[in-house]
C-alpha cells in the first residue's frame, strides 16, 4: 500500500527496543511515507539490542519542534527503558495524547502501552502489550487480548518484537485506509 503525501512520528528516546524502532521506520519508509524520529532531545538515541545496548538512531526532529497536525500517526517502540522514561515527559504524553484526539492512529508496541495508559488512551479499549504488563493494561481499563495485533478505533497494539510484521502492515492499512478517524470520543 502506498503511504505517499503521509507522515509519520516515531517517538523515541534512550533504551527502545531496537528492533521496533528499525522495522517500523524502514517498512513505512518502503511504503512511501515520511517518517521522523522524534525525541527530547536533539543528536541521537541509542537503542536497546535484546541483552545490551544497541545501535543510534538519528533524531529528526525534537518533540519541541514536532506538531501533532504535522502527523497521520505516531508510532511507540517498546522496550522496557524506552517507554518508562517517556511517560514521565509532560510533552511527550501531550504529543500522544494530541495524536489521538486529532483521530490519527497511535500504535505502540510491547511495554509502549504504558503510554496509552498514561494518556487515558487505554481506558475502554481493546489492546494487547508484552505479557510482563499485561495487568497494568488490564488496570487502567482496557480489555487485554493475546494477540499479535489488536486494533480498536485506529489505536493498534502489539506483543514484541516476533510481532513486528502484523503490527506495521496494520498501521499501513489503517494510515492509508483511514478507518481511525471514525474513532468515537473515549
Amino acid at each position: 500500500m502506498d503511504l505517499t503525501g503521509k507522515k509519520i512520528a516515531i517517538l523515541a528516546t534512550n533504551g527502545f527496543e531496537q528492533a521496533e524502532l528499525e522495522v517500523p521506520l524502514e517498512r513505512l519508509k518502503k511504503a512511501g511515507a515520511t517518517v521522523d524520529v522524534v525525541s527530547l532531545a536533539a543528536g541521537e538515541i541509542k537503542g536497546w539490542d535484546k541483552k545490551d545496548w544497541g545501535r543510534p538512531v538519528k533524531v529528526d526532529k525534537t518533540l519541541d519542534e514536532a506538531s501533532a497536525a504535522d502527523y497521520d500517526a505516531i508510532v511507540l517502540p517498546g522496550g522496557q527503558i524506552n517507554p518508562d522514561l517517556l511517560r514521565v515527559e509532560p510533552k511527550a504524553l501531550k504529543f500522544i495524547k494530541d495524536i489521538f484526539d486529532a483521530k490519527k492512529v497511535v500504535a505502540a508496541v510491547c511495554h509502549a502501552p504504558w503510554l496509552l495508559i498514561e494518556t487515558g488512551i487505554a481506558k475502554g479499549r481493546k489492546m494487547t502489550s508484552f505479557k510482563s504488563i499485561k495487568t497494568d493494561v488490564a488496570n487502567a481499563g482496557a480489555k487485554w487480548e493475546d494477540a499479535e495485533v489488536v486494533v480498536d478505533q485506529g489505536v493498534i497494539t502489539s506483543r514484541n518484537p516476533g510481532d513486528l510484521d502484523a503490527f506495521c502492515a496494520k498501521i499501513v492499512e489503517e494510515v492509508k485506509e483511514g478507518r481511525h478517524t471514525q474513532r468515537s470520543a473515549a
